[in-house]
């Protein structure tokens, strides 16, 4: 299906990453597993894909950080080639009820949910501008939607990525290129992990499936968005929730 194509995952050692990362070298795509801090978590990732005959390589970057991924990007379109499929996919929270938020952790939020897509998408983009072909997945939240108490900064930064989504996908898309988001809703996951187990079953009573979302039920949809079956589907929102918001 993706045969040809290498794509570039954010955040890939862990969670939603990792799980897209791997099914997106199921479906044939060689595939860049970004992380920064955690090293053993991404060559499990890089070991499990070529477990499987898949091809991964291992790039070491903050998404934060604009001139790290400037270099990165550079580094990779050298070694590799284009990078025909993005997916914007890292991620962290610093939650506090809004009056109490400190000023650092309301930046470091948007930076690396936010301001991350922008720096990796637009050093990615003029490749898949020059082969006229791109598909670009960012994945937001359903928090972006809902808002969440503690998590004004998290909201905000996932809120952003729609609008960034249906707005970039309005200037790319005469050159093939796709842009896309998908908001998941509540995921089994490390991030979600640490919740208290208080918040993890008031979670569940408000999903009518009654059940957490798994990572791969996230990537299955993340790998159809980056085929050609979805060549016609560009500047918009996918929510995968349980049915939690149904917008």
């Amino acid at each position: 299906m993706l045969q040809g194509k290498i794509a570039l995952v954010t955040g890939a050692s862990r969670g939603i990453g990792r799980a897209i990362a791997i099914e997106l070298a199921k479906a044939g795509a060689e595939v860049v597993v970004n992380y920064l801090g955690s090293e053993e978590k991404a060559k499990e990732v890089v070991k499990e894909i070529e477990s499987f005959g898949g091809k991964a390589y291992l790039s070491r970057f903050d998404v934060s950080n604009s001139e790290e991924v400037k270099r990165a990007i550079k580094e990779l379109e050298e070694k590799l080639g284009t990078i025909h499929i993005l997916v914007n996919n890292a991620g962290i929270t610093r939650d506090a009820l809004f009056l109490r938020m400190k000023e650092e952790d309301w930046e470091a939020v948007l930076r690396t949910n936010l301001f991350s897509a922008f720096y990796v998408t637009q050093a990615v983009l003029p490749m898949m501008l020059k082969a006229r072909w791109g598909r670009i997945i960012n994945i937001s939240s359903v928090v972006a939607f809902t808002g969440n108490p503690g998590q004004v900064n998290y909201a905000s930064a996932k809120a952003g990525l729609i609008g960034f989504t249906k707005a970039l996908s309005l200037e790319v898309a005469g050159r093939n290129i796709t842009v896309n988001a998908i908001a998941p809703g509540y995921i089994e996951t490390d991030m979600t992990e640490k919740l208290p187990e208080k918040v993890k079953e008031a979670f569940l009573q408000e999903i009518p499936l009654k059940r957490a979302g798994l990572p791969e039920e996230v990537a299955y949809l993340t790998v159809f968005l980056a085929s050609d079956k979805a060549s016609y589907i560009t500047g918009s929102v996918f929510h995968i929730n349980g049915g939690l918001y149904r917008g």
